[in-house]
């Protein structure tokens, strides 16, 4: 068997991730292409755009893995991973598949679905292009193709991981920077690689994953340079459901002050009545 076909070993049940490791990251963008290649998705964004050396900018509808170009102030002798400063850098941005997923809980038929290795899966034959999932993102990544008025995003390679092929990305990758397996694994791999970046002066590496939030984590991690910002990743991503208790409250507690206003009234007019009377 080849090693393009070589199985992963993961079965059905047990959770995947991405580990995205933007200091190995050489911004070749071999992942966009493979990601277009096997879903069959359009090219995109062929010219340059005016704002950067990159041309697709950002995640969408048509572009499901986007290499994102970190361009600092370049000083010469200082490159991506000099332990001075990080002048230019790349990073591979995804579908984040949130462990509670806003778009999952927006979605009002059911196109969007958790999978059996814990991804969130959008079903294009289900979706009825409602936008609900693409404001629910606290990411920004779920995008509608107007053209064709559905929705779409990253679909975690599932019809490849069910067949145990690792996604076509992560394969594709020639630096490792994408790396794909057990949710669990992939996060004790991520603490020893912060280590040894912080053992060669590259102290302001992290790993993002904001657990610590609505979102409660997610299924595509990121070691990261210092701020989160500067890989446009939010530092503290919400799930716009939290809101709802407080939309709720707000609007029962201004419905029965009405009813009271009006209650009052009715009280008052039958009070002057019945002084007239």
């Amino acid at each position: 068997m080849s090693a393009a076909m070589e199985p992963t070993g993961i079965q059905p049940g047990e959770v995947t991730g991405f580990l995205t490791d933007s200091t190995l990251c050489i911004g070749c963008k071999a992942c966009e292409v493979a990601c277009k290649e096997w879903n069959g998705i359009d090219a995109d964004s062929m010219s340059f755009s005016g704002f950067s050396y990159d041309n697709t900018l950002a995640l969408g509808h048509s572009t499901w893995r986007h290499v994102k170009f970190v361009e600092g102030t370049p000083e010469p002798g200082i490159g991506g991973n000099s332990p001075q400063q990080v002048s230019w850098e790349f990073s591979s941005d995804v579908c984040k598949h949130c462990e509670v997923a806003g778009c999952l809980d927006a979605c009002p038929t059911g196109a969007l679905v958790r999978t059996e290795f814990g991804g969130v899966f959008l079903q294009p034959d289900i979706c009825n292009g409602c936008s609900y999932c693409v404001v629910s993102c606290p990411f920004g990544v779920v995008q509608k193709n107007e053209d064709d008025g559905r929705a779409f995003k990253c679909t975690f390679c599932t019809d490849r991981q069910k067949a145990q092929l690792e996604p076509a990305c992560a394969k594709a990758c020639p630096t490792q920077s994408i790396k794909f397996g057990r949710l669990s694994e992939l996060r004790t791999e991520a603490n020893q690689r912060i280590e040894t970046l912080h053992d060669r002066g590259m102290t302001d590496a992290q790993l993002y994953n904001p657990e610590k939030t609505s979102v409660k984590g997610i299924h595509s991690l990121f070691i990261i340079r210092g701020e989160p910002q500067t890989y446009n990743l939010p530092p503290q991503p919400e799930v716009p459901a939290i809101y709802m208790k407080e939309a709720w409250t707000s609007a029962v507690t201004q419905g029965l002050a009405l009813v009271a206003g009006v209650a009052f009234s009715f009280l008052l007019a039958r009070r002057g009545k019945k002084e007239r009377a």
